[in-house]
């Protein structure tokens, strides 16, 4: 696979990562080993990073996560987590040093390490993007060693940008996909002339661009594409990119007659994002290891041609945009 720079973590990883949030919670249940063989199946087929955070499934994720750290101790992995969702109250006050040496400490019990290789507030209220002691603070958990980088998960592209115009801010991670096109125009290029790593997330918004989803598809109850269509449990972006999920599921249609011959549709979609310039690596979860595989493979699936590219596009703009387009 194809290896890239993570940003000021100076760290390489291939292109193809994985999302670990579905072997926490929110996606169904997910037992302990199909959530060890998707791992495992991962790392096989060349991923080197792992992106989890302390909330999914109130650290089940990590502790897999480091359980299987544990297995492969010279993996060579990179593996990011996320804090800042414990917050309750979810105020911007919340972000304090000490809740950073909480949540950290916690992270690295359950992952495991001595220093965790990156952490990323993860979508915090937009005033904490702004504060000078947000960045202080976080130099200081550095400089104590409980983290060896930080970046920031966000919700907005000018939280992207405010935070890629800090010296010290590693990685920015974003929602990027065929549905979800804005980082593409400021984001991506200030990312690539300050040297900050992009970390695409959503990318098959949440299942849709697999191809494989109907009006009549059923999710279960626990899973966040019930019980989130909305927004009504934590921003609704985060929830098919934020696509009415019938507009979704028609784009989604005309985008899998666009698969090229020998891929599937998650992997056109997947290399989609590997071909736009500034992103270091993008993050698919995976319910099982047939999964976890065929992302995997994305990353050797030749450049999209331009032809392709203008249909994708010509979808969004006509389907897509108006939905999304102004709201993040």
């Amino acid at each position: 696979m194809d290896t890239r720079v993570l940003g000021r973590t100076g760290r390489s990883v291939g292109v193809i990562g994985l999302g670990c949030w579905q072997l926490g919670g929110d996606w169904g249940e997910v037992a302990s080993d199909t959530a060890l063989a998707v791992l495992g199946a991962a790392v096989d087929a060349g991923v080197t990073f792992l992106d989890t955070a302390d909330v999914y499934g109130d650290g089940r994720s990590e502790k897999l996560v480091g359980e299987f750290l544990a297995s492969r101790p010279s993996s060579g992995l990179t593996v990011a987590t996320k804090m800042g969702r414990r917050a309750d109250p979810h105020t911007p006050e919340e972000y304090t040093l000490d809740h950073y040496r909480e949540w950290t400490d916690r992270s690295r019990a359950n992952l495991g390490v001595d220093t965790l290789d990156l952490v990323q507030l993860h979508c915090p209220p937009t005033p904490v993007f702004h504060r000078e002691s947000t960045y202080d603070d976080l130099d200081t958990l550095v400089d104590e060693g409980r983290i060896a980088a930080y970046g920031v998960s966000v919700e907005t592209v000018d939280e992207a940008l405010a935070a890629i115009a800090r010296p010290h801010v590693a990685t920015v991670q974003i929602i990027l996909n065929i549905f979800r096109r804005k980082p593409l125009d400021a984001v991506l290029p200030a990312a690539v002339e300050a040297g900050v790593g992009i970390i695409a997330r959503v990318p098959l918004a949440s299942g849709l661009l697999s191809g494989k989803y109907d009006l009549s598809t059923q999710f279960a109850d626990s899973d966040h594409r019930s019980f989130n269509r909305h927004g009504e449990a934590f921003d609704v972006g985060e929830t098919f990119a934020g696509v009415p999920y019938e507009v979704g599921v028609a784009a989604a249609q005309d985008v899998a007659a666009l698969t090229p011959e020998g891929a599937t549709t998650a992997q056109l979609a997947l290399r989609w994002i590997v071909d736009q310039p500034g992103v270091s690596v993008v993050i698919p979860g995976a319910r099982n290891a047939a999964q976890a595989q065929g992302n995997a493979a994305a990353a050797a699936l030749a450049p999209l041609p331009a032809r392709t590219l203008d249909a994708l596009k010509a979808i969004y703009d006509s389907q897509v945009a108006e939905h999304v387009a102004d709201r993040w």
